[in-house]
């Protein structure tokens, strides 16, 4: 059977990276962009043209809302009337889905798709997968997905368009929308993200005391991979009493003893507030 999806936001960053993967499935694929420069670029990069709204809807199967967090509240309420019974619209990130800005709507199923993106530690024997750190192109890469209401027998559809616009996919997780807002914005942003900057931070200040940034970025990113290869338990290895006792004075230093609470659900919808 070949299922008919709507790509919304086709002509932005996101949609057209899944344009190009689902041009390469065997969806029957109608794009909605709004913007002229989205739909020149569309046609620049993937060669395919838009439609209106109303003949986009028609027949379909899923809507795949490639639209930024922000805009996810307006554009679900812009559509919901027009999205047919039974059909499934799925978001790309766990923000507006957790905050409640997907319309009231019992018929329809609603999905959640997000990838992991190419992971550090991997075997990519090409260039073009080396260089893939976003993924989607040509390094593999583990997606999360989460079915937020509809029958269950929807999750496999769901998840086949997650891995057709996150291709090549390793590995797909199933887990529950709250779960997805924990690993995100929850532990790749406030955490991940934020204790990167800060490395950074302390990268550029032995710079400016005076060691010389190409020895101190070799030397950063060299203890990145072999002591994570040790966290991540990628390797079979344990660090030196230095290093451990390092540690045990260097993570009070760094580190608010109640700093587990961003992953409080309070926390969590004030970051997703925040970020919607």
């Amino acid at each position: 059977m070949t299922e008919k999806l709507v790509l919304i936001g086709a002509g932005g960053k996101m949609g057209v990276r899944s344009a190009a993967n689902l041009a390469r499935t065997d969806f029957e694929v109608a794009h909605v962009e709004i913007s002229k420069a989205g739909r020149t670029r569309l046609k620049d990069e993937v060669g395919v043209d838009c439609v209106n709204i109303d003949t986009a809807m028609e027949g379909a199967d899923v809507i795949l809302l490639a639209v930024p967090d922000t805009a996810i509240k307006a554009v679900a309420a812009a559509i919901i009337d027009k999205v047919p019974s039974g059909a499934m619209v799925i978001c790309l990130d766990a923000a507006g889905p957790f905050a409640g800005h997907l319309p009231a709507r019992d018929d329809v199923t609603y999905f959640v798709t997000h990838p992991c993106h190419p992971p550090i530690y991997n075997d990519e024997k090409t260039e073009a997968g080396r260089k893939d750190y976003f993924g989607g192109i040509a390094a593999e890469q583990g997606i999360v997905n989460a079915l937020m209401q509809g029958p269950e027998n929807h999750y496999a559809l769901g998840e086949k368009v997650g891995r057709a616009i996150y291709a090549p996919v390793a590995r797909s997780h199933r887990v529950t929308v709250e779960q997805m807002a924990l690993l995100e914005p929850g532990l790749s942003e406030t955490v991940c993200a934020s204790l990167l900057d800060v490395m950074r931070e302390a990268m550029d200040e032995v710079v400016r005391r005076g060691v010389p940034k190409e020895a101190a970025r070799d030397f950063l990113l060299g203890h990145m991979n072999i002591l994570g290869a040790v966290i991540f338990e990628e390797v079979d290895g344990v660090f030196s009493d230095a290093c451990n006792k390092a540690i045990e004075f260097g993570k009070p230093v760094l580190m608010r003893d109640d700093w587990k609470r961003v992953f409080e659900p309070d926390e969590i919808a004030a970051s997703i507030q925040r970020i919607t």
